[in-house]
């Protein structure tokens, strides 16, 4: 199936679970859970084939700055399906389907950059899967975040509005933060790991930004979670840690490599 046929499809599947999730949002229908999440499976998988005929190739894995931008959104997507199994995050698709649909367009409609990764250079391999799935997670943890923020602010000035009917209560909320942000910390050292032990040097010109903006973003997560076991953090303070935590992260990652490549053409 063509690029242009896959990228249309998924485009259009995205567009139909974010308004079936705004449309029950808002109560204007009573839309099952079920058929929302699949709409979103079948969304995942023509985005996946998408990534698949954009970013494979004989001999190695483009991670241009698109194409990584599509794989994140992918995978960001992958993990609130999964999360929505067990858990109260379905309302997160009203941010991360319309990200999805905009990687996509951006895929498209952009020239192609190429950073070709040997697919059995392994060691790279595995530093680069660990930090795409940080990066998701920590970005659906901010998500989360920007919601908690929002409803907090709800709850002192009207406790009835939509915002506040419709999401879980505030302690489920943050409960599902910290969670996200645990299991991001986790990958994130694992990754900074990964990346001393196969990346030839870390602190290289190319590369040392991103390193010591992750660096930064890991501190700020660390500090957020033993705030929240030694001072009891929760609430608006949690989010804009959360928050502080995924703009460095993302500065990092995206700032470096739009510098690099789009404005310098270096692959980096």
């Amino acid at each position: 199936m063509g690029t242009l046929i896959l990228a249309v499809i998924s485009l259009f599947l995205y567009s139909v679970g974010t308004a079936l999730q705004a449309l029950s949002f808002r109560g204007r229908v009573h839309t099952n859970l079920a058929i929302i999440s699949l709409v979103g499976a079948l969304a995942l998988t023509s985005h996946g084939l998408l990534i698949w005929q954009t970013i494979h190739h004989d001999g190695g894995f483009d991670l241009g700055f698109f194409q990584s931008s599509v794989l994140i959104s992918w995978l960001i997507v992958a993990l609130l399906l999964a999360l929505g199994i067990r858990k109260p995050v379905h309302n997160l698709a009203l941010a991360i389907y319309p990200l999805a649909g905009l990687t996509i367009l951006m895929l498209l409609a952009t020239p192609a950059t190429s950073r070709l990764v040997a697919d059995d250079n392994y060691g790279m391999l595995s530093h680069i899967t660990l930090s795409i799935t940080a990066y998701s997670l920590l970005t659906l943890a901010a998500a989360q975040a920007a919601l908690l923020y929002f409803q907090n602010r709800k709850l002192k000035h009207n406790y009835n509005s939509l915002l506040v009917r419709n999401l879980p209560p505030l302690q489920t909320m943050e409960s599902l933060l910290f969670e996200m942000v645990w299991a991001g910390v986790v990958l994130l050292v694992l990754a900074i790991a990964t990346g001393a032990m196969f990346v030839n040097d870390l602190f290289a010109q190319n590369i040392a930004h991103k390193t010591i903006f992750s660096l930064m973003s890991l501190a700020v997560f660390v500090a957020l979670l033993i705030g929240r076991y030694t001072k009891g953090w929760r609430g608006l303070t949690a989010s804009r840690w959360t928050l502080t935590g995924c703009a460095l992260l993302m500065l990092g990652f995206y700032g470096s490599k739009f510098v690099l490549e789009l404005v310098f053409h270096h692959a980096g």
